[in-house]
């Protein structure tokens, strides 16, 4: 356990009624994370491009019906500020992105653009919204200079990237250390004083999502479609969590820096203990044992770009300054992410079914906090 060993009642009561300005509402991440500020009764207004898939989260959940929509690019500087400066949010997750590996090759301007200028733009907007106490900004596991070794990765590791997506996101971390040494720091005698910190999180999955290119909607399309998956790089071994997790480490965090507390103003990382490390073919077989009905993923001879192939992530940091813990192992997790799927496949209200989720999610921390062991 860490130090912090506050109540779940704490978190609830922080978030209420709070305003709350969240990029990448339409997204995955963003998306579940959005409803679970709502459940929480804090005001948010998101500020997205349109989703990128079909169908998608932010649709078949009806994100929209709980917080104030807005459609914009974080590149569009002047948008983006107005935005934030009027809403008069005092926590702000930035979690825009352009988020593949494999686009990164086919878009690199485009993907620098949007992950080092978008963010440049969000912390210059900050700057000028004096409302604003406390930002988490989220980038990657994958900002770290990956020597393929075998122990995991802590935050002071050297940051870096092959591909144009990871070195984009080492480049959002520098962005990031940079206004909060410059602009943000409680020595500068022109800014109001802003908490930021960043997050780093390994691979997330979970119900909703569909986007191209990744490991669990694909499977989910060739479920549907009755046809085999063609999976890629089946041995590389990365640190699966329910996307639940890391976003109860987004608000812990968001929730410390929001009390001044300067230490936290930092990079932490997000992922599992070492049994959440598993290769792509483990989660594979998994999810085709559990969908059953004739599912089968088979072994895809182009493996394509570069992608690393062993990342681990150490959150010590996290546990012992956060107090956070992850609580769902894999197969629980795949469970999970399976009765969600069945579910919208079903014709179920995915909104409830998914405030559903977050609910079960939110008894596993009650009894945590009760007893101490997840």
């Amino acid at each position: 356990m860490g130090r912090w060993k506050g109540p779940l009642e704490n978190m609830v009561n922080m978030w209420q009624g709070r305003r709350v300005f969240l990029t990448g509402h339409t997204g995955f991440k963003g998306g579940w994370l959005a409803l679970w500020l709502s459940k929480k009764g804090a005001l948010v207004r998101g500020y997205s491009l349109d989703p990128n898939s079909v169908p998608n989260l932010f649709t078949v959940a009806d994100v929209g019906n709980v917080l104030d929509d807005v459609r914009g690019d974080i590149r569009d500087a002047a948008k983006l500020e107005a935005a934030i400066v009027s809403f008069a949010p005092e926590v702000v997750f930035h979690l825009a992105a352009q988020p593949l590996v494999r686009s990164s090759y086919a878009d690199p301007l485009g993907t620098y653009s949007t992950n080092v200028m978008g963010t440049a733009n969000l912390l210059e907007a900050v700057r000028k919204a004096p409302s604003v106490r406390a930002v988490v900004c989220v980038t990657t596991d994958k900002c770290y200079e990956n020597k393929e070794w075998v122990w995991p990765y802590r935050e002071t590791d050297r940051l870096g990237g092959h591909d144009p997506y990871s070195s984009s996101k080492a480049c959002a971390e520098i962005v990031c250390a940079t206004y909060r040494s410059s602009f943000f720091s409680v020595c500068s005698p022109d800014e109001p004083r802003v908490a930021l910190a960043t997050a780093r999180a390994g691979n997330v999955i979970g119900g909703g999502d569909w986007s191209v290119d990744r490991l669990i909607p694909d499977l989910i399309r060739g479920f549907l479609s009755k046809q085999p998956v063609f999976i890629r790089r089946p041995k590389s071994i990365r640190p699966w969590q329910y996307v639940l997790e890391p976003l109860h480490g987004y608000l812990l965090l968001a929730e410390r820096l929001f009390s001044r507390e300067g230490h936290i103003s930092t990079a932490f990382n997000f992922g599992p203990d070492g049994e959440g490390a598993w290769p792509v073919e483990r989660i594979a077989t998994k999810i085709v044992d559990a969908w059953g009905d004739g599912a089968k993923w088979v072994l895809d001879a182009d493996a394509g770009v570069h992608e690393a192939g062993y990342l681990k992530l150490d959150a010590s940091r996290a546990r012992t300054e956060l107090g956070w813990q992850p609580l769902l192992t894999l197969e629980p997790a795949l469970e999970w992410l399976v009765t969600w799927y069945r579910a919208w496949e079903r014709g179920e209200v995915m909104q409830d079914f998914t405030f559903g989720q977050i609910a079960d999610y939110e008894c596993l921390l009650r009894d945590f906090h009760r007893v101490g062991t997840p």
